[in-house]
């Protein structure tokens, strides 16, 4: 487990209690059934905003407190928990990437907005069905993007792209010559097909850049998925403990504590490489790919599991829609496949240490 300064305790437990008070499982739930057309509650963004979460990574010249993506992801985690929506996981690596760019105007121009949570920008990728930034065909040619992306979080509501293209990241700021079409996911947040052509981009870096990127934004859905596991644990626990069969509570039957034994190492073991991937950004370490690779792949094989037995150990109410066990199921679904799921990460693992 990571060691934590006061100042990230203090973050933690203040993410913990505004999205227990402000964002609970039910907020989602009333979200779901409004159906904004931006995917998300814009007051409960701008509380973000001022609350300084948006602006965890985005250096202080730029208006933020350059807390670093442990910091983040303990912001993502307590969210998670509760299946919070917000921007706030596809903004930060946008964030980073404009940070880490070689454009100083657009860093004066765009960080600050973004450390206040004024505007959101969405990171655009993969083109396909499964993660490949290694075989995009997005081009720019004359300072003029074209190209299709699949699957962008938070593209619905989003003020500008970061976009990956053949020969680096790119930032579109313009609404002229993109289109977006939103995609209906299991987990019914906002995920859009968002097509360019011939929109204004502006350079960011080049591959290594998207690379690195890539990387980060992998490492904080990773927090995300740690705190909808531990939730949908302590859960699970708590219904055992009172659901009464046979005239005893299951969780005396000892099949169950098996079964739950097994989830609570597995959350473990998840926790201690999803925070060691985040240290693995704030710290600049070159094994920091391996890292990212052990995390998404150990997250996604342990979300899996406790979400679906989160369902099933809940029995026939596990399957409604009154109940929310559901609901992470169906998140997990979609952030398992987010930015490459167990298999690539572990074939990715392999091939990093030329296995």
């Amino acid at each position: 487990m990571a060691v934590l300064n006061d100042e990230q305790v203090m973050l933690r437990d203040m993410a913990r209690e505004w999205a227990d008070n402000e964002s609970p499982v039910s907020a989602f739930r009333k979200l779901r059934d409004a159906a904004p057309a931006q995917g998300f509650d814009p007051d409960a963004w701008n509380a973000i905003g001022q609350m300084g979460w948006a602006g965890v990574v985005v250096p202080e010249e730029h208006g933020g407190s350059a807390f670093g993506y442990l910091s983040m992801g303990l912001v993502l985690e307590q969210l998670g928990r509760n299946l919070a929506v917000s921007p706030l996981a596809s903004v930060a690596p946008a964030a980073t990437a404009i940070a880490m760019g070689s454009d100083e105007s657009v860093k004066g121009e765009w960080l600050p907005k973004i450390a206040g949570g004024e505007v959101v920008v969405a990171l655009a990728v993969d083109e396909g069905p499964h993660h490949d930034p290694l075989n995009l065909q997005t081009i720019v040619t004359d300072g003029k993007l074209t190209g299709t992306k699949a699957f962008v979080a938070e593209g619905d509501g989003a003020q500008a792209f970061v976009v990956a293209a053949q020969d680096g990241l790119y930032l579109v700021t313009d609404e002229a010559g993109v289109t977006r079409s939103t995609r209906k996911m299991a987990d019914m947040r906002s995920h859009a097909e968002v097509r360019f052509e011939g929109a204004t981009a502006v350079k960011l870096g080049g591959p290594e850049l998207t690379a690195a990127v890539v990387d980060r934004a992998t490492a904080l859905a990773c927090a995300e998925m740690l705190g909808m596991a531990e939730s949908a644990f302590h859960q699970t626990n708590d219904y055992l403990k009172t659901r009464v069969q046979f005239g005893q509570p299951l969780a005396t039957f000892q099949a169950l504590q098996h079964r739950m034994a097994k989830m609570f190492t597995e959350l473990e073991l998840m926790r201690s490489t999803v925070e060691a991937a985040l240290e693995a950004v704030d710290a600049g370490r070159s094994d920091l790919d391996q890292a990212v690779s052990l995390a998404k792949a150990t997250a996604s094989d342990t979300l899996k599991l406790i979400s679906r037995e989160m369902v099933q150990l809940h029995g026939g109410i596990g399957m409604t829609d009154e109940y929310d066990a559901g609901f992470y199921m169906k998140r997990s679904a979609v952030l398992e496949a987010m930015w490459g799921n167990a298999a690539y990460h572990r074939e990715r693992f392999a091939r990093l240490n030329d296995y």
